[in-house]
């Protein structure tokens, strides 16, 4: 397919890119491996297609917070050495895992998070760890917790003329584990079902959930994961039955939850 015309603005700062998102029906253009796609099968029809190429919000620094810039690719999470304690392991693990080589390379978290799809990886890994993103529009900048964040299958809480620049993970304490692990379809890589688990020296837990719902799902103690599962509202489809979802999913959050907690005990070596 071939994508139809729209106006294209590359834009050179963040202020013209955010004036540029206030037309109506403009669209950000990040990594584009989530767009592209769409705008090829003209699903979506933006007035105004806003490159974000030359925009600064790359990077990964840690000052206390772990800040990801929203236009970091993910290749740049699985080689950066800010990740490498446990307890910001699930990170890397997620992004490693995300997409090929050249996906990696070129798609963007920022992207990823706004696109929202339900079997997306990182947003769980997101929420487990407490992260919230930052956004800025015209109007100024505000931040939402990554928990809030994810409203429905691509739906968010960003508005239409709003941009997300950044994700600030607060570091867990010395003696943390986290993990993420999941089950993917064979052909398209996405989650059939994934899990990321924290595990705190004062023995709190916390876990999410991916690719079984419309929108990741936090259970922030599962001492009873069975039950914390039922509760949830899992959705089958042709490639997995809501009860082998359901079942997916408490085979990879047993295994996230085992390996955040051996890495809980890696780290207090690693941080002694």
């Amino acid at each position: 397919m071939i994508p139809a015309a729209v106006d294209y603005l590359r834009a050179e700062t963040l202020d013209e890119a955010l004036a540029a998102l206030e037309q109506p029906e403009a669209k950000a253009l990040a990594g584009g491996q989530s767009l592209i796609s769409v705008l090829k099968l003209r699903v979506v029809r933006p007035s105004v297609l806003v490159d974000l190429g030359d925009l600064d919000f790359r990077g990964i620094a840690l000052d206390g917070e772990l800040h990801i810039g929203a236009l970091a690719v993910w290749r740049e999470l699985t080689e950066a050495p800010e990740l490498r304690r446990p307890a910001l392991a699930a990170i890397e693990e997620c992004a490693s895992g995300i997409g090929d080589l050249q996906v990696r390379n070129r798609g963007t978290v920022g992207g990823s998070l706004a696109h929202a799809d339900p079997a997306s990886d990182f947003p769980a890994v997101a929420i487990a760890l407490g992260a919230h993103f930052v956004v800025r529009s015209t109007q100024g900048e505000r931040t939402v917790l990554a928990s809030g964040f994810f409203h429905g299958p691509f739906l968010t809480a960003l508005a239409p003329n709003e941009l997300l620049t950044g994700v600030v993970v607060p570091v867990p304490p010395p003696g943390s584990g986290s993990a993420y692990v999941s089950v993917e379809h064979p052909a398209s890589g996405f989650a059939l079902a994934g899990a990321a688990a924290v595990a705190y020296p004062d023995g709190a837990r916390s876990l999410a959930l991916t690719g079984i719902a419309g929108a990741p799902v936090a259970l922030t103690l599962p001492d009873d994961l069975e039950a914390g599962l039922a509760e949830i509202d899992v959705f089958g489809d042709s490639f997995a039955s809501e009860e082998y979802r359901r079942h997916l999913a408490a085979v990879v959050a047993r295994r996230a939850l085992s390996l955040a907690e051996t890495r809980r005990e890696e780290d207090e070596r690693w941080t002694a």
